[in-house]
This record gives C-alpha cells, sequence and structure tokens, in this order.
C-alpha cells in the first residue's frame, strides 16, 4: 500500500489538513469585489507556506473559477518576472505578441517558437507599460489574474516586478498577488520606497496544524486507536513538516520498530532537513534567547531576562521570534514552538565542522 504521507517540498500531500488561513485567502477572493488584493504568507521553514499558496492556486484553477474569469500564473523570483508574466498572459490568450515586439526592454525566454522579441533598451517600464495595457484590456472583460510566487526576498528582480505592480493595484485591474517567504525575507521589502502596498498587505503567519483533524488523520491513515493517535500527535507539536515526517516513518516501520526508534528517526530527520537551517539563519542574539528557552517547557520574562547577556534586547529578541514561529507565546510565558527543537539546541547548537 502507498505511503499516504509525504515530505516532498511543495508537493501536496494526500494528507493535507486544511487550515482556516486557507479558507481566508479564497473566501476573499471569491467576493466580487475582494477586500484583499495581496496575501503575504510566512512562517518557519517547513509550516507549510509552500502547500498553502498551492492550494490556493489549485482552487481558483478549477473548470468553474475559469468560468468565472479566473486565469492562475506562478512565477519564479529567481527570473525575470515580467517577462514570466507576459509569457503566460501570450500564452493564454490575454495579450498580443505584437505588443511587446516594439518594446522588449527584456527578452522573453519562454514564448511560443517563432517569436522574436529584440532589444529596444533597458527601461523594465516598457514591458510594464505593455502588461498595464493588457491588463486593463482583461479587467475590462471580466477576467482576473492571480500570480503566485514562491519564496520572495529581496532581489532585483522582485523589486521591478513589486513596482510595477503597485501601479496595477493603483489603476483598479482585477490582479491579485499570493507570495510565501521567511519573516526576516518578507520584512526587508517594507522600507522599500514606493512598496507601501505590500507592508499594508494582510500577512498570513501559518499556525500550528488543527489537533483534532491531526488525530483523526493519524487514525484513519495509520489504522491505530485513538491513544496512540493523541501521543503521535503530541510529539509533532502541530508542525506540519514533523506531521508528515512521522506518518511517513510509522507507516512504514511501526510493525518493525518500537515506537522509540521511530521518534529517533524523527529527531534526525527534523535535525538534518530543517533545524540546521533554521539554526544557520538566526542571528547570534536570537540563539542566545532561544538558549535560555532549553531548560524547561515554559519560561517566563523573568526567566530569561536573568539569563540574557543584554536583558534589554528580550522584547526584540521576543517579538522577532514570534513572529518567525520559533517561539510560542501562551499568557506570560513563552516556549519554544518546534518538536525537540531544545535537544537540537543542546546537540548541534555548538556544533561546527
Amino acid at each position: 500500500m502507498q505511503n499516504p504521507f509525504t515530505t516532498t517540498f511543495s508537493k501536496i500531500p494526500e494528507t493535507y489538513i486544511s487550515t482556516e488561513q486557507e479558507r481566508e485567502i479564497i473566501d476573499n477572493f471569491s467576493y466580487e469585489r475582494p477586500s484583499e488584493s495581496v496575501y503575504k504568507i510566512t512562517g518557519v521553514r517547513g509550516s507549510g507556506k509552500t502547500v498553502l499558496l498551492a492550494k490556493v492556486e489549485e482552487e481558483f484553477k478549477k473548470d468553474f473559477r475559469k468560468k468565472e474569469g479566473w486565469y492562475v500564473f506562478r512565477i519564479s523570483p529567481g527570473r525575470d518576472m515580467l517577462s514570466q508574466l507576459a509569457t503566460y498572459m501570450i500564452e493564454e490568450k490575454l495579450m498580443q505578441v505584437k505588443a511587446l515586439k516594439a518594446s522588449a526592454s527584456v527578452s522573453v525566454p519562454s514564448i511560443p517558437v517563432g517569436i522574436n522579441i529584440t532589444k529596444a533598451d533597458e527601461q523594465y517600464s516598457d514591458i510594464g507599460i505593455k502588461i498595464e495595457k493588457a491588463l486593463e484590456s482583461a479587467t475590462q472583460k471580466g477576467k482576473k489574474i492571480l500570480i503566485g510566487i514562491d519564496e520572495v526576498s529581496k532581489t532585483d528582480e522582485m523589486l521591478v516586478f513589486a513596482l510595477e505592480f503597485s501601479k496595477w493595484l493603483r489603476a483598479g485591474y482585477s490582479i491579485y498577488l499570493v507570495c510565501t517567504g521567511l519573516y526576516e525575507n518578507i520584512e526587508q521589502l517594507y522600507n522599500v520606497k514606493n512598496l507601501t502596498f505590500f507592508r499594508r498587505a494582510t500577512t498570513i503567519k501559518t499556525e500550528p496544524l488543527n489537533a483534532v483533524k491531526m488525530v483523526e488523520t493519524y487514525r484513519r491513515e495509520l489504522k491505530i486507536d485513538l491513544d496512540t493517535a493523541k501521543e503521535l500527535v503530541r510529539l509533532t507539536k502541530g508542525y506540519p513538516y514533523a506531521f508528515q515526517e512521522l506518518g511517513v516513518l510509522y507507516f512504514k516501520n511501526s510493525k518493525l520498530e518500537k515506537l522509540d526508534r521511530i521518534i529517533s528517526d524523527l529527531k534526525e530527520e527534523l535535525f538534518a532537513y530543517s533545524y540546521e537551517k533554521i539554526w544557520e539563519e538566526m542571528s547570534e542574539g536570537d540563539r542566545i534567547f532561544c538558549k535560555c528557552l532549553i531548560d524547561k517547557d515554559e519560561n517566563t520574562r523573568e526567566d530569561i531576562i536573568e539569563k540574557l547577556d543584554k536583558p534589554t534586547n528580550y522584547s526584540v529578541y521576543r517579538s522577532r521570534l514570534l513572529k518567525k514561529g520559533i517561539i510560542k507565546s501562551k499568557t506570560r510565558a513563552v516556549s519554544l514552538a518546534l518538536p525537540f527543537f531544545a535537544e537540537y539546541i543542546i546537540d548541534y547548537g555548538d556544533f561546527e565542522l
């Protein structure tokens, strides 16, 4: 029998658990006049940002959505984004090839064979204007364009695209954006001149998966009793990557190995493929703050300040780590949000080759 769980990056698993954030975005875009045009999805690595984006895209690719006028384009932030959008619009007949022949500030490598666009100058605004005219026409015809961008960061390509996108928003065109990114990468775009729309856009922070839905999924897919399912779910702390990884390991090995061995394998996978990168990307101050949380499950402000080298920075570290999804807050106490992250810090926090 095929394993229903998966840890393949960006793939929507068969055991996908829907979230309130997914429903919020879809419901808003379903209105005749959506109140929001842009959503930023942020969260720690492995928290389901890319899958959430993919689920929204999947919804608006459905046949009945196409009849409503929806088009969905996934654009890579690592290449010329205006060229990619122009290519999609040409392929969907939302834009004519001849509109670009005279402008071609950039080449459009994936345009259908036979279309030759020559460089006239280096002004990105030229291709932006051509796209804008096509968007105006599409909007008048009741068409709606949803653009998905995974893992945004402050690159030249993203800045050029975002500046053009801000113009399209101000003009009132039916174009929508859902992007994902680590908190620190999205934050870098906040203070860029003329990108006020991006700073004000709604931020969706990924949250732990619903405990009841996880329990029922484990019961159904792993053919286990309620108590065992609850025990497994507690181990994951609602972290999507851990939920899928534990499902994969238990499905494959529950008849061959004891739970202790499966948990050991789970830690190894989390440490190697998630936590190592998370720890590497954290500032030294954030690492010091997290090291203050490893002794017990919940730590008060006083507990942490007593251990910090620079206690005055407590609020800065706390706020940033909460936004990143690395810690969680409960009443007056904070704790590490990721399963077995304290053990990773103890075992590998100071390890270097």
